[in-house]
Order: structure tokens, then sequence, then C-alpha cells
């Protein structure tokens, strides 16, 4: 089991981490929205949605306290989850009528940062949760 310090260490590069890969997800979302995508049927409003909640997101896991931490990082992770899922299925069966492929800008770029992003934010929710029972179970 690490030492108290050797956790909080973690958990502040896990929150660093994740956050600036929520923001890489956001940035890659925006400027695609920005170079075409928005003229897709629903598939542009929701670049812009996805860009904007990241960015929301990744602010939140800034500022979280640590007794808060657990949960942000899990919605982190799984809006990134959820992001990578869409894209997969636009890659393979299509997303609302909408298919990728993967020489389209970023889509290389974004198979690598959201699979990352998404074991670092379940992995800083797991660690930030564990933390706290483990807090909660000892002396003070």
């Amino acid at each position: 089991m690490p030492a108290p310090t050797d956790t909080r260490r973690v958990l502040v590069v896990g929150r660093l981490t994740g956050a600036a890969l929520i923001l890489a997800m956001a940035a890659i979302h925006l400027y695609l929205w920005f170079d075409g995508y928005a003229d897709i049927a629903f598939i542009g409003p929701s670049f812009l949605v996805n860009a904007v909640a990241g960015m929301v997101v990744a602010a939140a896991l800034l500022l979280a306290p640590v007794r808060v931490l657990a949960p942000v990082a899990f919605v982190g992770a799984v809006l990134v989850a959820g992001t990578l899922a869409a894209l997969l299925l636009s890659l393979t069966v299509g997303l609302f009528g909408f298919f990728d492929v993967l020489q389209a800008p970023l889509v290389p770029a974004t198979l690598v940062v959201e699979p990352i992003g998404v074991l670092i934010l379940a992995g800083t929710a797991w660690l930030a949760r564990s933390s706290r029972e483990r807090q909660g179970r000892s002396p003070r």
C-alpha cells in the first residue's frame, strides 16, 4: 500500500494528466468543429458540446477538492470513453448516418489521446476513492 504522500503525488499527477488529456480531446473536437464538422447534422453540434463539456470537466478536475476528486475523475473517464465509443462507431457502423475514416484529420491522434485518457481518469477515480475509504477507516 503506498504511503499517503505517495498517494497524494500520484493523485496530483493523475489530476494534471487527466485534465490535459480531456483538454486535448476538447481541443481536437473544437478544431474539427471549426474545420467543417460544424456543418454535419447532429455531429457538428455534438462536437461543440463535447469541446465545451471537456473544458468544464477539465476545470472541475483541476479545481475539485480531494473529497470529490473520485466522482469528478469518474465523470471525466465516462466523457472520454463515450467520445471514444462514438468515434469507434463512426469508424465502423456509422453514427447518425455519419461515417469517418482512419485517414480523417486527427483520428489517429484521437485514438491515442482518448484510450489513455480513459485509463488515467479511471485510475485516478479509483485511487481517489480508495484513498478516501482508507482515510475513513484509519484513526485521525
